[in-house]
């Protein structure tokens, strides 16, 4: 990373001018995340990121890839937990699925990195804003997760799971040479309903509204995980899938449940032994 190589320069910025409100290739890739987020909850915006910026962003997390965090529990429920003794065995609660994925946590990224500059960058968070329809974004205050690398080495997957956040912005920096699929299940259930019946559908391996995703290393994903089910397939090749998330939230102040963050990331903060701020009574 060179001290030259600023926001601007990480990105594209020659097809994606998005410090620039004016700019008409900026409200044509707005109306294209819009559509597609409508269709079906997912947009892609190719080619994001500028080969300089690429390359800064993966050899960040390739330093820090020896710091990655396993958990040692191997296995959980969709809601990222170990489930519930009050429902039956062949619930969605209680459905355990392999979780071998590991996670570089967003407090090893000191402030003068790439990754912590981008996800802190004011531009960057109003693009995201106007895209997912939203008068306004905040930093997911979660000292630990608000940005992270999901590192998929070989063999390892990433069970199927909702996420805690309503949409979350992740970034392709590296793809497995095969396998490490993304999939997902649009709309799977709502801020009033589990729709258990249907979660239940998918975990018993029905893929009548499975959808599969293809990324390309510096790829840039809008993601509506909070009611998406999604998973990310095994990694059958020989070299590490590394997805960089950026998280953001419609209010201040909200961070992960202590439960959930130390079981992914393996550690917690004070901030998470504080209240916390949830949109929706859902499980997680």
């Amino acid at each position: 990373m060179t001290p030259e190589l600023d926001c601007r320069k990480i990105i594209n910025h020659s097809l994606y001018p998005i410090d620039e409100p004016e700019a008409l290739a900026r409200q044509a890739i707005i109306e294209q995340v819009k559509h597609g987020l409508a269709d079906d909850g997912c947009a892609v915006i190719r080619n994001f990121f500028s080969r300089p910026g690429l390359h800064a962003l993966l050899a960040e997390a390739e330093q820090r890839r020896p710091q990655t965090y396993y958990s040692e529990r191997k296995q959980c429920n969709v809601y990222l937990n170990d489930g519930d003794a009050g429902y039956p065995a062949d619930h969605p609660r209680n459905v355990l699925l392999p979780r071998t994925n590991g996670f570089i946590t967003a407090d090893l990224f000191e402030a003068e990195t790439a990754c912590y500059r981008l996800y802190h960058w004011e531009p960057l968070k109003q693009f995201l804003a106007e895209c997912l329809g939203k008068d306004q974004l905040y930093l997911y205050e979660d000292p630990v997760s608000n940005m992270i690398v999901n590192v998929g080495g070989p063999g390892q997957q990433f069970n199927w799971h909702f996420d805690t956040n309503e949409f979350t912005i992740t970034m392709l920096l590296q793809p497995a040479s095969s396998g490490a699929h993304f999939e997902y299940v649009p709309d799977l259930r709502n801020a009033q309903d589990e729709c258990f019946d249907d979660v239940k559908q998918v975990l018993d391996g029905n893929r009548e509204r499975v959808k599969r995703l293809q990324l390309n290393a510096g790829d840039l994903q809008f993601f509506l995980g909070r009611f998406a089910l999604h998973q990310v397939t095994a990694n059958t090749g020989t070299s590490d899938r590394l997805l960089l998330i950026m998280s953001f939230s419609e209010q201040p102040g909200m961070i992960g449940s202590m439960v959930r963050v130390r079981n992914l990331y393996g550690k917690v903060t004070e901030a998470h032994h504080a209240a916390q701020v949830r949109a929706d009574g859902l499980v997680d």
